[in-house]
């Protein structure tokens, strides 16, 4: 059966918390799961004194060492869960270009910074070529 790693809802109406746990696909959101890995809080919470950049934050509590055992052993994220986890570094952040109704939705510029540069053709052309034999080599052969 296949595991994810997602989101299981608490807390009052209007004030969400979520868990984040490991649990079977199939099962209800909030059954209970294999094991919780920590706990999300999507309220924003006002800056922190002495902060710098005097920006709101979320609460994001998680067991790192058993979230990557999870993820080796083949659990899933939901998407929302893969969000979180490469927060933490746990996962590489998905960069997704979509079309929604006809728009494309293009990446931020933070998001272009961490995409790495492509290669020229030119340069994907050199390595090809080994390093022992010239050119004129090959083409004669």
């Amino acid at each position: 059966m296949v595991l994810r790693i997602r989101l299981a809802r608490f807390g009052k109406k209007h004030s969400p918390f979520y868990n984040i746990v490991v649990a079977h696909a199939r099962t209800a959101r909030n059954s209970r799961p294999l094991e919780v890995l920590g706990t999300y809080d999507p309220i924003p919470k006002p800056p922190r004194p002495g902060d710098t950049h005097g920006r709101p934050w979320k609460d994001v509590k998680l067991d790192i060492s058993r979230a990557r055992y999870w993820v080796g052993v083949g659990a899933q994220p939901s998407d929302t869960a893969w969000r979180l986890l490469s927060m933490v570094g746990i996962l590489e952040p998905q960069y997704r270009i979509s079309q929604i109704q006809g728009k494309v939705i293009k990446a931020d510029s933070a998001a272009k910074s961490l995409i790495p540069p492509s290669t020229s053709p030119s340069a994907s052309a050199a390595p090809s070529e080994s390093v022992g034999e010239p050119a004129e080599a090959k083409e004669e052969a």
